[in-house]
């Protein structure tokens, strides 16, 4: 993150990160399993059998609480309509909320969503005990409560309670409505648009703000609205069971936010880092990014996409196991690297919210190297003294090595393959280099063989492009080599190649120029172009 910083540092205005959407679920630690409603049913309650009856009442009590909750607050409940987002929905009375500085609830939404519960089942064979009934697991359709809150600590919050029992609950917040908070009891000057902080008088304030978000905090909130929101239980209920909730990140989001002077960079270097990324991300450099070694027990995702999303956005994705690395630009705004997890073993981490912190620590390294590697990836300019350099022969010792030409099609070919795959732990071996030249390029070793390559790879060498890994003779590009690898690569599928196929096999006709702005300046371009070519003739 240091180099990318360092490397655009006369654009940025400043650099944050912090935790973003946060979605937790909350178990009732005494009602999770089957034997525990048992002895809910049995000995707290006393009723004798557990029935669907005795589990459909307190169903029954919890809806008409929610009712007359919403109807003595004065708070709107509806039924979520088919194709609606709900954000969006109760987008204008959160407004309302924040112009009145008022806290609460705001807005309850009813939703017939798939939960889990419990079925009741008779035993097939008679037992000792006639009140004896079979609990278990199963999902079912039944109605759900969509509460939407405004905290005085986590700001908007949203938290969700099936009303069946377990009475499972899934709550929704974000880093940055909590940083938000914090910043106006602090009374620290700021600009938040589109889920960002575009401007504030103190940056260190603001990361410090990102800092404070604990496992602590989130808990006596959630702990706080439950109490209000959740099902009911009596005095002596609570005293007889444990009926705290346990809450497990369920999904989380890390965000490096990149905030710029102006808006011209922004989608630029958007641009070049997807294509960069889309070339050099490879699964070898995916599995070096999140830190482990790759195997052929893999499951989930590998791969690095661009998916376009609403409003002709793209965002690029670089997906692995059950997360993914993502990168956007939001209205040529700002610029964001993101960590979304949905499922925190992947890491080796633990879903308890207790392990928050060691999260962010684990988040934190990966959205780094993250940034690292990009940055090496745009620190590339064209350096024709470079490609003059490295085009002449250099001696070291007694030893002469050839020079290396940019227009040689066995080395662009070299360099694509040790760009996409040679950036394993150990570096590649000449004959397995050889073996990907091939089937790459669908050649023959007539064509191009392992003694052309293993020469090849000693102009590299002599040039400083290759490094052998110890004394073994695996190869892999240094850091100098994969600048120089990304400009040759860059340059004839960029540049050389697009003119070359504009001036030999496809020349534009002028009588058949469709009327536009963009065909007119295709062809005043290649007008240009062709106008240099002839002054080049005539000198």
């Amino acid at each position: 993150m240091e180099r990318f910083t360092q490397l655009f540092a006369s654009l940025l205005v400043f650099v944050y990160h912090c935790f973003d959407r946060i979605v937790i679920n909350g178990y009732l630690n005494g009602l999770s399993r089957p034997e525990q409603v048992v002895h809910f049913v049995r000995e707290v309650l006393g009723i004798p059998v557990v029935s669907k009856e005795v589990l459909s009442q307190r169903t029954n009590d919890y809806r008409s609480w929610v009712e007359a909750f919403a109807r003595n607050h004065k708070v709107p409940i509806e039924w979520a309509g088919k194709g609606v987002r709900k954000e969006d929905y109760v987008l204008p009375a959160l407004r309302g909320m924040e112009k009145k500085n008022a806290f609460g609830v705001y807005f309850i939404f009813k939703s017939m969503e798939q939960g889990r519960t419990f079925r009741i089942s008779v035993p097939k064979y008679p037992t000792q005990d006639p009140n004896h009934r079979i609990l278990a697991h199963q999902t079912s359709r039944f109605t759900h409560y969509y509460f939407y809150i405004r905290d005085e600590i986590l700001g908007p919050v949203i938290i969700r309670v099936a009303s069946f029992f377990p009475f499972h609950a899934t709550y929704w917040l974000n880093g940055h409505s909590f940083m938000e908070q914090e910043l106006k009891r602090s009374n620290i000057g700021f600009r938040k648009n589109d889920n960002a902080f575009l401007a504030v008088d103190n940056v260190a304030a603001l990361q410090a703000a990102a800092d404070r978000l604990s496992p602590q905090i989130i808990r006596k909130q959630l702990d706080y609205w439950t109490l209000i929101l959740g099902p009911k239980f009596s005095k002596k209920e609570r005293s007889q069971m444990s009926l705290s909730r346990f809450y497990s990140i369920s999904q989380i989001e890390y965000c490096r936010n990149f905030i710029f002077k102006r808006h011209f960079p922004i989608h630029k270097i958007f641009e070049r880092s997807c294509e960069i990324g889309l070339w050099r991300l490879t699964a070898n450099r995916i599995s070096e990014i999140f830190g482990v070694r790759l195997d052929k027990r893999l499951r989930g995702k590998l791969a690095t996409v661009v998916d376009q999303i609403e409003h002709g956005h793209h965002v690029f994705r670089a997906y692995w196991k059950h997360a993914f690395l993502k990168q956007y630009e939001t209205f040529s705004r700002f610029l964001r690297n993101e960590l979304c997890s949905n499922n925190l073993r992947d890491f080796g981490l633990k879903k308890g919210l207790d392990h928050l912190d060691a999260v962010r620590k684990k988040f934190q390294t990966i959205t780094d190297r993250f940034a690292e590697i990009q940055a090496q990836s745009l620190n590339v300019h064209v350096d024709f003294p470079l490609l003059q350099r490295i085009a002449l022969p250099v001696n070291i010792g007694s030893v002469r090595y050839p020079g290396i030409k940019i227009h040689d099609p066995r080395i662009i070919r070299l360099f694509e393959v040790l760009l996409h795959n040679g950036s394993t732990v150990g570096g590649w071996t000449a004959k397995q280099i050889h073996e990907a030249v091939l089937t790459t390029f669908q050649l023959s070793p007539k064509q191009y063989g392992l003694n052309q390559l293993r020469y090849d790879l000693r102009k590299l060498k002599g040039h400083g492009l290759v490094e052998r890994d110890g004394r073994r003779y695996a190869y892999r590009l240094t850091a100098k080599g994969i600048d120089v690898a990304l400009l040759f690569l860059f340059f004839h599928k960029r540049l050389c190649g697009p003119l070359a196929n504009n001036r030999f096999h496809h020349k534009p006709d002028p009588a058949n120029r469709p009327n536009s702005k963009l065909e007119a300046a295709y062809h005043k371009a290649d007008k240009a172009i062709e106008n240099i070519v002839d002054l080049l003739k005539a000198a």
